[in-house]
């Protein structure tokens, strides 16, 4: 809404006006509520798993590498503290040297998308790059999980 609008609504009584700056997108990215004729359409957000193994930059591979083989996923992603996504140990990367830390091994900056995007998009992306599954982050860069091929097909009704 424009600062215009909000401060209508203000001026007409509304008790809780916001004019959120960032855009509608950042918005359906955060899984905030939305109305309308698209408001019920599944969302990446709606369907990511949190299941995820993650470990801190200095960890090492001996430590990860039972935790990702319990998992139901071959790989770990490296984050900060705060959850910010930093890279992804693959398969390969947890098979090498079990000293190594994972600021070593990790594939820096690994691809992601945003929740807002409809399970429909995700699917399509997903079949056309023969995914299995796509990392979602928030608009911070935050880890939020993954979805996967199949529960992106089925949202999408494939």
């Amino acid at each position: 809404m424009s600062p215009r609008a909000a401060c209508r609504l203000d001026t007409l009584g509304f008790e809780h006006v916001y004019d959120y700056l960032p855009s509608k997108v950042d918005w359906l990215a955060r899984g905030l509520p939305t109305e309308g004729e698209n408001a019920g359409q599944t969302r990446a957000g709606d369907l990511v798993r949190d299941d995820v193994v993650t470990c801190r930059p200095d960890s090492r591979m001996a430590d990860v590498r039972p935790r990702v083989e319990a998992s139901p996923y071959s790989f770990a992603f490296v984050t900060t503290e705060d959850g910010t996504l930093l890279g992804r140990l693959r398969k390969t990367a947890l098979a090498a040297d079990p000293q190594a830390v994972a600021e070593q091994a990790m594939e820096p900056g690994p691809s992601t998308v945003r929740g807002h995007l409809s399970a429909e998009k995700i699917a399509a992306r997903m079949t056309q790059g023969e995914l299995n599954t796509v990392v979602v982050t928030s608009p911070e860069g935050t880890l939020l999980g993954v979805v996967r091929r199949q529960d992106a097909q089925a949202a999408a009704g494939r």
